[in-house]
């Protein structure tokens, strides 16, 4: 692993320069859960929150998201995303929803954030759209599963 690169000689924060670097295609999957309640992940498959479709809006919040992170996390760079695919499925025997984001750029610098970001705000969104009913929803198991691209290549988690 190489050293943290958002810290100058000074050890101050600073944005990294990616100029130099060479573009290449990107490509980042991200995955999390949120886990809830029977009767909660009930009113998800049957459609008939009163808020409407969750799972949809989810998408959609986490696809927004993704195009938002450079907002959010301060050093991070500003990137033109080719496509984020969002896949949020529901998961009776768990009680939960798991969501699974594939982010992809062609660009400088990589779109992990972007995949991670989609993760959390389809996550948040679900139990935002949720709490009124159960409060006690838990969003875990959230990462980077996979990246490629750029000069350290493809990673994989390990399965372990």
């Amino acid at each position: 692993m190489s050293e943290l690169t958002h810290f100058n000689a000074a050890g101050e924060a600073h944005m990294v320069d990616v100029g130099a670097k060479a573009e290449t295609v990107r490509e980042a999957v991200a995955e999390g859960r949120i886990f809830m309640e029977p009767s909660t992940l009930e009113k998800i498959i049957q459609g008939n929150h009163k808020k409407g479709d969750v799972l949809g809006i989810a998408r959609v919040a986490g696809i927004m998201g993704a195009k938002k992170t450079p907002d959010l996390v301060p050093l991070c760079h500003p990137i033109m995303l080719t496509s984020v695919d969002l896949q949020l499925t529901a998961e009776p025997e768990q009680n939960s929803v798991y969501c699974q984001v594939t982010a992809r750029c062609n660009g400088q610098t990589g779109v992990e954030m972007e995949a991670l970001t989609a993760v959390q705000v389809a996550l948040l969104t679900i139990y935002d759209m949720c709490k009124a009913v159960d409060r006690g929803m838990e969003m875990r198991d959230i990462g980077l599963t996979a990246k490629s691209g750029g000069k350290s290549g493809t990673w994989r988690r390990d399965a372990s």
